[in-house]
């Protein structure tokens, strides 16, 4: 199984659009530390450090098929920008724009793109996220729509995937576990969460060999919130910032928690102070790993 990391920034991702924060700055010219720090990790800075909108591709490299988890507003410089194939097949976590507008890119790129998506209905918009998919690219002819219960394991580009649902209020949305059946290998995705995922989903995402977990920004920013940080932890530290996305020590907590054997932090705030914007365990786009 080869991960690639294609976005791994929020919703306005780093840099952003005429912000000048020192994060941004850093990320547009990197300065010697981190260009070095980042060296270390095999990755070369020198024409800057990106974190685009959300989305994880993933190649089975025993039948070459590769599955494409949320589709990006960034899909087509993504995929202009790393070496690899366009998506046999996708999955949609929930229907906020970051994760889902990229499916507009499928128009011309592809004779047919089947989409998995949960079939639960959500109480806030009274359709499930399969349903809202269909009803938003009812226009594009070569996307089906194939609806999936959450918990329930089902089997696409030859490996085993379950949606699993996780607190990302008010709208429903789902993490995503993928298993090679084959070597064993196993990708967890908190997607969008808080820290209070539920026991059950806990169970599933548990024991992965790398586990992506949103951590927005560090809990100490949590005072910037109007609603403060929640989940706190025994030592006072906020797990959540505010309602909706893991703290980076909330995230780190969960990490432990399910025990991974690797993790990285995803879905990234230019909040994050540049001293602590281009640190292990945060990622940055193009990062690829083999389970």
């Amino acid at each position: 199984m080869q991960v690639t990391l294609l976005g791994t920034g929020d919703t306005t991702g780093t840099p952003t659009p005429d912000c000048d924060c020192d994060t941004c700055e850093e990320a547009r010219e990197p300065g010697d530390a981190t260009r070095r720090r980042l060296r270390e990790r095999g990755i070369d800075a020198s024409s800057g450090v990106e974190r685009s909108r959300f989305s994880v591709h993933v190649r089975n490299e025993c039948t070459g098929e590769a599955l494409l988890i949320d589709l990006s507003p960034d899909f087509r410089h993504q995929f202009l920008t790393h070496d690899v194939g366009l998506p046999d097949e996708a999955i949609v976590t929930h229907i906020h724009f970051d994760h889902l507008d990229g499916l507009g890119n499928a128009y011309r790129l592809f004779d047919d793109l089947p989409v998995y998506a949960a079939n639960e209905v959500d109480p806030v918009t009274d359709e499930s996220v399969a349903d809202t998919i269909r009803r938003k690219y009812d226009y594009l002819d070569r996307v089906t729509v194939r609806d999936r219960t959450p918990l329930e394991p089902f089997e696409t580009c030859g490996f085993e995937v379950t949606l699993v649902p996780v607190e990302h209020p008010p709208m429903l949305c789902y993490g995503v576990v993928v298993e090679d059946p084959e070597t064993g290998a196993k990708l967890a995705l908190t997607g969008d969460t808080n820290y209070a995922v539920p026991d059950e989903s806990r169970a599933v995402l548990a024991d992965a060999d790398l586990l992506l977990a949103d951590a927005i920004v560090p809990a100490h920013l949590c005072e910037h919130h109007p609603m403060g940080g929640d989940h706190h932890g025994p030592d006072g530290v906020p797990r959540t910032f505010g309602t909706k996305h893991m703290t980076r020590e909330g995230a780190l907590a969960l990490a432990d928690e399910l025990d991974a054997a690797e993790t990285r932090l995803v879905h990234l705030a230019h909040y994050y102070p540049v001293e602590e914007a281009f640190e292990e365990p945060l990622a940055i786009d193009g990062e690829q790993y083999h389970l």
